[in-house]
């Protein structure tokens, strides 16, 4: 699905990572680790643009979530297939919500715990009922790929666990950056880890070892 072969990836005119060799092959789940400012986002972003021009059935999770929030947290969810209608479907169902559309948002809204949520404007919630908008959005959507840049960051460690099993449910091949090592031991099928510009390992998750995380962390 996608290969980067020895490239320099760049933050506008700044290097952030180089010699890059990596792939993302169908029903993966792959998980990048690393010190922040290390190039997760910076990775996660160049394969999103690079897959988005071939799939256009991607998801994607930003890691300061790209919400709207003067607007409802419905309204954030249904964003998620805005290209699936044209504009005039879609500025009338801003003004006056379609009672299928809403129908459609709500399930997914009870699967990641903000049921009855749907009228309160974004700017009015939590941080991980933020998040859990993002993650809603994106399960909306759907598609073969998702891309997250720390998706569970703001949520606790049982909610974290439970919606990336959801996600992973949903979607055929998995893109992530987590902080939680465990969460990525416990879900992914391969672990990439990012040190100092360069991809540090890359292998099937049962064969990282603690050792290697510990040398990927350390300062």
């Amino acid at each position: 699905m996608l290969a980067f072969r020895g490239e320099t990836l760049s933050y506008g005119r700044h290097t952030v990572l180089s010699g890059v060799d990596f792939t993302l092959r169908p029903r993966e789940r792959v998980v990048l680790l690393g010190r922040s400012g290390t190039g997760k986002s910076t990775l996660l972003n160049a394969a999103y643009a690079r897959l988005a021009g071939t799939f256009p059935d991607i998801a994607l999770v930003p890691q300061e979530h790209g919400l709207v929030p003067q607007l409802s947290v419905f309204h954030n969810v249904y964003m998620g297939r805005l290209d699936a209608h044209g504009a005039a479907y879609n500025l009338a169902n801003l003004v006056w919500p379609f009672h299928a559309e809403r129908r459609a948002v709500a399930p997914v809204l009870a699967t990641v715990g903000l049921e009855g949520l749907g009228c309160k404007r974004v700017e009015s919630l939590s941080g991980g009922q933020k998040q859990r908008t993002a993650l809603a959005r994106a399960i909306f959507r759907g598609g073969r790929v998702l891309i997250g840049d720390e998706p569970v960051s703001a949520v606790d460690e049982r909610q974290a666990v439970a919606l990336v099993e959801e996600l992973g449910r949903r979607f055929g091949t998995m893109l992530l950056a987590l902080h939680d090592v465990a969460l990525a031991r416990r879900i992914a099928t391969r672990l990439v880890g990012i040190r100092n510009g360069r991809i540090f390992f890359d292998r099937d998750a049962g064969e990282v070892s603690d050792g290697d995380i510990h040398d990927l962390y350390r300062a």
